[in-house]
């Protein structure tokens, strides 16, 4: 892509950190159903799955209280210190929750801890990815934003592919019991891998060309409380968390909650459910690299939309034929992962090109993760639709869980301003 080697760096440093992110999220997901008895015990099977949900949930919750803190540091050190801090700080998180004892150990002290752990890790990540957005954006070429932009943001969608993978290898070499026993242990541990070699990049990066500039010339000090209460930035950062709801409530409410689809809804194997994520991940990430040179071609806001509106159109239908695992069923997999999770291509780009240089990292960051307050609630509120209607409406129930972050989505996304153009 005509990029210099610490353009490509910078780039690859931070598509590993987003990565590991959507490995550490993944991991999660696919052992739920499995864990779910092991931290949360009860004779109803769907409250001790709702309960592991709920925990999952408080990381990315957590998100943006370590958006603010890392996003801030990072306006002030620079986006790289930062990010060598986040990556160490949530790959021993997601070794730790290897580490716990299950409540058959320790009684109510294994979820209290579980919660602890997932509460810190969300801190840590809620840092990675407003310095990797801004950092990767503000050293690469205008022209070249859109297709960085959908292939750091791929980052999430390859590191779920990983898990996948992972996931397929371990419930092979631990099949059945052995699984819940220690197996899912050993999916965690994996976890400190890829975060290693992602440090291991990061310490050769180069520090961000426009904040040394600006941090020589002399940073501006700019509170938090003026980007989101001020009338210079309040309306670019709520336009953006406005956008992250609605992305993440469509994300989090179709292929984060896939394996627990297929599983309770469907009783598809744990084989052929690693197997299908592995389909269903592969084409997200592709997807999401389009989505991002999509929008250096046609614009970010169009790009979104052509996939939101798309999404509105599939979700039912391929949902219904996933679940029935008709003939074609990986082909649908395929479809409904590149419709409907892919329309964040173009968000690092699109979030970094909205705000200065002095605040980027903190504003972007925390707009983004701030859509997590409200959209990482998507798959519990799926899975309470699911569970309350008969069988023939389970699909339909997914669908318009889709829908629900589509029409999030589409209102902010029409009243934002395009920034395909502007200068840093």
């Amino acid at each position: 892509m005509s990029l210099t080697v610490a353009q490509k760096k910078i780039a690859i440093g931070s598509f590993l950190g987003w990565s590991l992110d959507g490995y550490d999220i993944v991991l999660m997901l696919l052992v739920i159903p499995s864990i779910s008895q092991l931290f949360f015990p009860s004779q109803d099977p769907v409250f001790s799955i709702l309960a592991t949900f709920a925990s999952y949930t408080v990381t990315l919750i957590m998100r943006p209280l370590g958006s603010v803190i890392f996003g801030i540091y990072g306006d002030k050190f620079g986006r790289k210190k930062s990010m060598i801090i986040t990556i160490m700080g949530f790959s021993v998180a997601t070794f730790a929750v290897g580490l716990l004892p299950t409540y058959a150990m320790v009684g109510v002290l294994a979820p209290v801890l579980l919660i602890m752990v997932r509460l810190i890790q969300g801190i840590f990540a809620g840092g990675e990815w407003g310095s990797g957005a801004v950092l990767t954006i503000e050293s690469v070429p205008k022209q070249k934003r859109g297709v960085l932009s959908g292939f750091l943001q791929s980052g999430f969608s390859f590191g779920f592919l990983l898990a996948a993978i992972s996931y397929q290898i371990i419930t092979l070499a631990f099949p059945g019991e052995l699984f819940e026993e220690f197996g899912w242990r050993i999916l965690f541990f994996t976890g400190i891998i890829p975060g290693f070699v992602a440090l291991f990049v990061r310490l050769g990066m180069d520090e961000s060309p426009l904040w040394i500039k600006k941090s020589k010339e002399g940073l501006e000090k700019i509170s938090l409380k003026s980007i989101v209460f001020g009338k210079l930035y309040r309306k670019e950062f709520l336009l953006c968390a406005a956008i992250m709801t609605g992305l993440v409530y469509m994300y989090h409410g179709s292929i984060s909650i896939l394996p627990t689809y297929l599983e309770q809804f469907g009783n598809f194997e744990k084989s052929q459910i690693a197997l299908i994520m592995i389909y269903a991940t592969a084409s997200s990430w592709i997807g999401m690299i389009i989505t991002g040179w999509l929008s250096q071609k046609i614009g970010r806001k169009k790009s979104m939309l052509v996939f939101v509106f798309s999404s509105v159109i599939v979700s039912i239908p391929l949902a219904g034929a996933i679940l029935d695992n008709t003939y074609g069923m990986i082909l649908y997999v395929v479809v409904f992962a590149f419709v409907i999770s892919t329309a964040s291509g173009p968000i690092p780009a699109y979030f970094s090109e909205r705000f200065p240089t002095q605040i980027r990292n903190s504003a972007a960051g925390f707009s983004y993760n701030a859509g997590l307050i409200f959209g990482s609630w998507s798959p519990l509120i799926a899975l309470y639709f699911m569970s309350n209607v008969s069988k023939q409406m389970i699909p339909v129930a997914l669908g318009i869980n889709v829908m629900i972050g589509a029409a999030i989505l589409i209102i902010p996304t029409l009243l934002s301003r395009e920034t395909k153009d502007v200068d840093l």
